[in-house]
């Protein structure tokens, strides 16, 4: 089933990402993450990529795993950075092949190692070419399903980091959609301004296919600082900040107050009528749980 089928749903759509762990105990720990996890119902999970495609085989492993062993939905990341067409083209060959139908298309992260990436030995240097790259693949007919697969595409309520000038950010995010992009799934946010603003500009752009939330409930001091990092300045506002300020000296008090936050937040959305919430997870179940039992989204969670 592709995305797009389960966001004509009125019920919105409610998923996780995860991330390939590289240590067979990390596997385990995820593992029984994902068992806590699947009563749910989850409507799909992510798999994440590497900077530079570093988790490739790992990403293959977990996504087609969890598509054998669970009734979630997998949607593994893809990213344009160091790939050529061909070797695209050997990725989407091996998950059409295990009967994966959806991808989420990025132009991903150079490596680390690498700050000065030259985008021009890719085959790819924008997501909207990667977008345009999948829909010829699902008109060649390699894929078990006609329609091939569904496509989702990024989105940075708060700019991206790598965009300043935010009337062009959002022609490039129109160029993936035009491309043939079904749904948008955003970076994280903490403040539902940013999305809701987000929305409405997608809107006058002419950007209207469905936009999910990205929500990451904050459990640690150390675990905000890092999520900070990987989102490229995501802002964490005043009013939580001092709700962690005032709890730092306990640990279950954070992430106590990082899980209420997490769950206004999803009311909030919710009462706007978003299209889905998209939990970050960090590979963990108890927090995104708790927001669950918050809200009454389920009964067993």
């Amino acid at each position: 089933m592709h995305i797009r089928d389960i966001l004509s749903d009125p019920k919105p759509s409610l998923s996780f990402e995860f991330f390939p762990p590289r240590s067979a105990a990390a596997w385990e720990d995820l593992y029984q993450a994902i068992r806590e996890l699947e009563p749910l119902e989850p409507t799909f999970v992510s798999v994440t990529y590497g900077a530079g495609g570093g988790t490739r085989e790992l990403t293959h492993d977990l996504v087609v795993r969890i598509k054998q062993t669970t009734s979630i939905p997998p949607v593994p990341h893809l990213t344009c950075v160091g790939h050529s067409e061909k070797e695209v083209t050997e990725i989407l060959e091996r998950y059409a092949k295990a009967g994966v139908s959806n991808i989420l298309a990025l132009r991903g992260d150079p490596p680390k190692d690498q700050p000065d990436y030259d985008w021009s030995e890719s085959g790819f240097r924008h997501a909207a070419d990667l977008v345009a790259f999948i829909r010829k693949f699902n008109d060649s007919g390699a894929h078990p399903d006609p329609r091939g697969f569904g496509i989702g595409v990024a989105g940075f309520p708060e700019g991206h980091p790598a965009t300043p000038n935010r009337v062009d950010e959002l022609d490039f995010l129109k160029a993936k959609v035009d491309a043939g992009a079904d749904y948008i799934c955003t970076q994280l946010f903490f403040d539902n301004h940013d999305f809701f603003d987000f929305r409405d500009r997608c809107a006058l752009s002419g950007i209207n296919v469905p936009i999910i939330a990205g929500v990451m409930p904050v459990t640690s001091l150390q675990g905000m600082k890092r999520m900070a990092e990987l989102a490229a300045g995501a802002r964490y506002p005043a009013k939580l900040l001092r709700a962690l300020e005032r709890a730092k000296s306990s640990a279950e008090a954070v992430e106590r107050v990082g899980i209420h936050y997490a769950a206004e937040q999803c009311a909030g959305l919710l009462n706007e009528g978003v299209d889905g919430i998209h939990f970050y997870t960090l590979n963990k179940s108890h927090a995104t749980r708790e927001i669950y039992n918050s809200l009454g989204l389920a009964a067993n969670a």
